[in-house]
């Protein structure tokens, strides 16, 4: 069926299950953190999986395609990320499978209840406060900075919505790795599991990719890195299997 695009809007290919997902490059597309995060997640068969700030739906699809999780739901606060995340998951016909609802992440334990899900996954914005804000697309802005919720607001909500027992995955960024994890720590999110993501094989990480368990023992695997690229312009086979090409 065709797709109800909006002005501005694209229909673009995900390459798995044959699905594609809106998307308008004037307020912000998905980036290979989503897609890394979707990859480093565990979902397991019968799983109820929550999404917090979903943008326009890319992981709750993706994982979808992926994983055997039973039901995947994204909140998000942006009405018009809303719009279009709902029209893509109706584009491929996932509505028994996906929901996307509107809402505040800092409110999100409320709307859903206490232990609601076995997994949360999120892509938050990684930078605190104003730190390297300009004149940016306010709908861009929200997306890479900490203007509606905090690094903690995100790890308190989803302490709060994990089943016992339930998996926290995030992707972020390296440089503040030190407080993700006394946060993750604090709020008896338990860091086990993380993987550094480096563009190049000599360069720094750019990327963190972690999972915390609710109520786990203090002990965390550190992962083999993840290398973006070969060389200029050619991923690594790794890279290549995540996305499914």
């Amino acid at each position: 069926m065709p797709a109800e695009l909006q002005p501005g809007e694209r229909l673009d290919e995900l390459h798995r299950n044959g699905y594609f997902i809106i998307q308008n490059p004037a307020r912000f597309c998905f980036g290979m953190d989503a897609v890394l995060l979707t990859g480093f997640a565990a979902i397991k068969p019968g799983e109820r999986v929550i999404d917090l700030g979903t943008g326009n739906g890319i992981i709750p699809i993706l994982l979808e395609a992926k994983t055997p999780g039973e039901h995947f739901t994204g909140l998000e606060i942006q009405p018009e990320n809303v719009d279009m995340a709902r029209r893509s998951v109706a584009y491929n016909r996932l509505e028994d499978k996906i929901t996307i609802l509107q809402g505040d992440i800092k409110e999100a334990s409320r709307l859903f209840g206490a232990s609601s899900f076995h997994v949360v996954t999120t892509n938050p914005p990684y930078m605190t406060g104003n730190h390297g804000l300009t004149n940016e697309n306010p709908a861009r802005a929200l997306a890479r900075h900490e203007l509606l919720c905090t690094l903690e607001d995100v790890v308190r909500e989803s302490a709060r919505l994990l089943k016992p027992g339930g998996r926290f995955y995030m992707v972020h960024r390296p440089f503040r790795l030190a407080e993700i994890l006394c946060v993750m720590s604090r709020y008896g999110v338990e860091p086990k599991r993380m993987k550094l993501v480096y563009p190049f094989v000599d360069r720094e990480p750019n990327m963190v990719l972690l999972e915390g368990l609710r109520g786990g023992r203090p002990r965390i695997k550190v992962e083999k890195p993840l290398i973006v690229y070969e060389k200029p312009g050619v991923y690594t086979r790794e890279i290549y299997d995540i996305y499914g090409y």
